[in-house]
């Protein structure tokens, strides 16, 4: 869930994990955060045209899907 502060253009105050319910308003931690935003497909398991959002820190996502996660960065360098 996102949390904006009033000025003119929307700008990110703070933003609150939907799984573990940290709530991170540091500029570093909140462009860590994975934000979820999609519309289940025909013959989705989340359901035809469904719509979903969430925001997920950095700490979840890691142990969620940690060990699903293939790190490319030492097959880009060489």
């Amino acid at each position: 869930m996102r949390k904006y502060r009033p000025h003119m253009m929307e700008i990110v105050n703070s933003v609150t994990c939907d799984r573990c319910g940290r709530e991170d308003s540091d500029p570093l931690e909140i462009q860590e955060y994975l934000p979820l935003d999609f519309v289940g497909g025909f013959n989705s398991v989340f359901g035809d045209m469904e719509k979903y959002t969430g925001d997920i820190c950095q700490r979840c996502l890691k142990a969620v899907l940690g060990n699903y996660l293939t790190n490319i960065t030492e097959k880009e360098n060489k």
